[in-house]
């Protein structure tokens, strides 16, 4: 069954930055679909269309079957959100932002404690229900506000980069608690990530997201297929590096380094010297690595995915009169 369908979806702002690009794609129940891009891609300005938060431009989108332009209300019962920004009260207590959220969402008073004691055992916080939250963790602040988005039993969640900003052990601690949402409850997810390990870990497929258009999209393991191999990085002087792309077929340039798909890396060693040798290339040094979610985002770019892009927010600021 499709729980989110979206079609030819643009939006612009200032008449000028086109943050969205006539992007397609739909989202079955139980998956879990990523988008995966550098800051400034254009995820977020989707996920706030179809939060029904801003208005798209052009195209259409429908949550649930409900239309979000048409039906904001509709989606937003049905939807659970985890914002990039932290938005909890840290001046309440973990309970206290809880019910505030219940109360919010309409849930029935017979409910709500059920409902808040359900999350909070899920988000393994009951122990610290009366603790202020601004002596949680980082970790323990995202758990607290997935298990608020999660209090009125919504058909889909959307986190906006569910762990930006958290040290390693913490993310691999909030990507199992993800994994176990699907797994126990079967709620759909849509994430967006700029994390190759979290899209790779997490999403059952992936969108690849660059200048609002969406360049790919399949599961992890087809779009690293799609390299055909292996990869071999060569480290070059500046003045090799267009000679060895008119030699090495399938090859991409990026600062100072080429990199080739080959499909057995270990076998092809040997003849890549060979041929760099004998067209006076010097090779400073070579590298193997297996295909990447980086490596599919630089085949389709040219650049890597690690690459800090001034996102949306900075571009406005950026251009607006005076600056």
């Amino acid at each position: 069954m499709t729980v989110i369908e979206v079609k030819n979806l643009v939006k612009v702002f200032n008449n000028k930055i086109k943050a969205v690009d006539g992007i397609n794609f739909e989202v079955k129940q139980g998956e879990i679909f990523g988008f995966l891009g550098p800051n400034g891609a254009g995820k977020t300005t989707t996920l706030n269309i179809l939060c029904a938060l801003t208005k798209p431009t052009e195209g259409e989108a429908k949550i649930c079957e409900y239309d979000v332009i048409t039906q904001p209300e509709e989606v937003r019962k049905c939807i659970g959100i985890v914002f990039q920004d932290m938005s909890l009260d840290d001046r309440l207590t973990a309970r206290e932002n809880l019910e505030l959220h219940a109360r919010l969402y309409g849930v029935p008073k017979s409910e709500r404690k059920k409902r808040i004691d359900d999350v909070l055992e899920l988000a393994e916080l009951k122990d610290r229900e009366k603790s202020i939250v601004k002596t949680f963790s980082g970790g323990m602040k995202r758990r607290l506000e997935l298990a608020r988005g999660l209090i009125h039993h919504p058909r889909v969640l959307f986190l906006d980069e569910p762990t930006l900003g958290l040290d390693p052990q913490t993310r691999k601690h909030i990507w199992d608690y993800i994994l176990k949402l699907k797994k126990e409850h079967g709620i759909t997810i849509m994430l967006t990530t700029h994390y190759m390990e979290e899209a790779d870990e997490l999403c059952d497929r992936i969108a690849i997201m660059d200048h609002g258009k969406i360049i790919a999209l399949d599961t992890s393991k087809n779009l690293k297929d799609s390299l055909g191999g292996d990869s071999i990085i060569l480290d070059l002087k500046d003045e090799d590096i267009k000679k060895g792309m008119k030699i090495f077929k399938d090859s991409k340039p990026f600062n100072g380094q080429l990199f080739l798909s080959v499909k057995n890396a270990g076998r092809e060693i040997k003849r890549i010297l060979e041929i760099a040798k004998k067209n006076n290339i010097d090779v400073l040094e070579i590298n193997i690595r297996r295909p990447t979610l980086n490596d599919v985002f630089l085949s389709l770019t040219g650049k890597e995915i690690r690459e800090e892009t001034p996102n949306l927010k900075e571009q406005l600021k950026n251009r607006m009169p005076g600056r």
